[in-house]
């Protein structure tokens, strides 16, 4: 789960594994149909849980669902902040960390059901007795109205997008750099030719005549007048005969009516009267949001885009690496343990021995009589959890190297080969991003005395793995 760590000034937030959420995937998918890979349909069967679809589903099972689909739509919730900030904080006005408080405040460590009209959290709590959730979490909140059978087919991940955007403290908050909310005729009104290039011919024409007709009355009204009112049919009347000459033919005020609309609909996709006009819509032909073709001119911090897309890049390849490296190193180190003629004989204890170090928390000196091994160094030459770190973490920073250097290429961010002081400062950001996500909690992990245990990325993944072979 992605959640907000104000201490971490730089990004502003941290990822934490949700142990209870891993369990009850690894639980789920075992008795399922569905494969992990399958995102949708999961994601689906999550949400008919968490929902209460089938009456048989009791409330643990419903609010651990929850909690799986809370982690899924966390990180999203944190990329639609940093999307805003591209988008409207040109100059530098803000940063998305401004914004993470109003939005990423789901901490994961309750969990939470909804009531039968999916209207009110409730927080279930160890001996099965539910209370409200004085605080809501944002991330149930986008649960509660996503409708997966929805006529636009929207995904969950723009559905979070478009909710992030729409949360009253975040437009509050864009209101004060001049982001406010207004009614389409006064932003019609105070359209400007710049706003106007856009648009078509047809829809300029119709702003123009609007201008003409409904700006000159507003400029003779008093100035207690009522704020830009619906125009008049004697107004739309009047912009019906200006466009005519104009040679466009509009049957009725209605339509008229409905087509200013429109064009105001499409004007409020860039309600920011500066240079900063961008913003992503919808396309449903592709089932998501873009940046507006007629506008990506405007959009200028390329190096930004660039550096934020490979943070992502890195944050999607990372956890399929780890996975592989594991994968890898533990069956390298059973076929070292077999070939090996002083070992042989304890190969098959390598895993029931990992098992007992990351499940149970043991020693090393705890677990040697428990598989009868003669002392706690056999044990640890048999074992050494440390070393099988070590190479992980080796595998996976050079695995994780290569794909960057792959897409640096592709996005013409180095040359082939790339230059060794290019290369350098790549490796050490690499190892630092692992390390930061992954290593470093599971070398402090190991380095805990008695009564330890193994809540790492690492572990959870070790575990899932180990599991698997047995």
């Amino acid at each position: 789960m992605f959640r907000i760590h104000p201490a971490s000034e730089k990004v502003g937030y941290q990822t934490d594994g949700i142990t209870l959420a891993h369990e009850f995937l690894e639980q789920l998918l075992l008795k399922s149909d569905h494969s992990p890979s399958c995102k949708e349909s999961f994601e689906t069967l999550l949400l008919s849980y968490l929902k209460a679809q089938n009456a048989q589903i009791d409330l643990q099972t419903r609010a651990l669902a929850g909690l799986c689909l809370r982690c899924a739509v966390s990180e999203p919730i944190l990329r639609a902040c940093q999307r805003i900030e591209r988008l409207f904080g040109g100059g530098h006005s803000f940063k998305y960390r401004d914004l993470l408080p109003f939005v990423l405040n789901d901490d994961g460590q309750h969990l939470i059901i909804l009531d039968d009209n999916q209207k009110t959290q409730f927080i279930f709590q160890e001996d099965g007795s539910l209370k409200p959730n004085t605080f809501p979490f944002f991330s149930v909140e986008i649960l509660q109205s996503f409708q997966a059978d929805h006529p636009t087919k929207m995904s969950l991940k723009n559905w979070v997008y478009f909710k992030t955007k729409q949360h009253p403290d975040i437009k509050k908050f864009l209101s004060d750099y001049g982001f406010k909310k207004i009614s389409d005729w006064a932003l019609l009104n105070r359209t400007r030719s710049k706003q106007l290039e856009p648009l078509s011919t047809r829809d300029r024409l119709l702003v123009e005549a609007f201008h003409q007709v409904y700006r000159r009355d507003r400029r003779q009204q008093s100035k207690g007048a009522k704020k830009c009112p619906d125009p008049s049919s004697e107004q739309l009347q009047e912009i019906l005969s200006r466009l005519q000459k104009h040679e466009v033919i509009i049957s009725s005020e209605e339509q008229l009516f409905k087509d200013l609309k429109q064009v105001a609909k499409q004007l409020r996709q860039y309600e920011v009267w500066s240079n900063r006009e961008c913003l992503e819509v919808y396309n449903k032909d592709k089932n998501q949001y873009e940046i507006r073709s007629d506008l990506q001119q405007e959009y200028k911090p390329k190096i930004e885009i660039e550096h934020q897309e490979i943070v992502e890049f890195l944050h999607q390849k990372l956890r399929a690496i780890l996975s592989q490296a594991i994968q890898k190193e533990v069956q390298h180190k059973i076929q070292q343990l077999k070939k090996s003629r002083k070992y042989a004989e304890k190969a098959s204890q390598f895993i029931p021995g990992l098992q007992l170090y990351y499940n149970q928390g043991m020693s090393l000196k705890e677990i040697a009589p428990v598989l009868g091994m003669t002392s706690w160094d056999q044990t640890r030459r048999i074992l050494n959890p440390g070393e099988l770190l070590s190479k992980i973490r080796t595998m996976t920073v050079q695995n994780l190297l290569e794909e960057v250097l792959k897409k640096a290429q592709e996005m013409g961010l180095t040359s082939i080969p790339p230059k060794p002081d290019y290369l350098n400062t790549i490796i050490q950001a690499i190892e630092a991003f692992a390390d930061q996500e992954v290593f470093q909690n599971a070398s402090e992990e190991m380095r805990t005395g008695k009564n330890r245990s193994f809540k790492s990325i690492y572990a959870e993944y070790l575990r899932a793995y180990l599991s698997q072979l047995i």
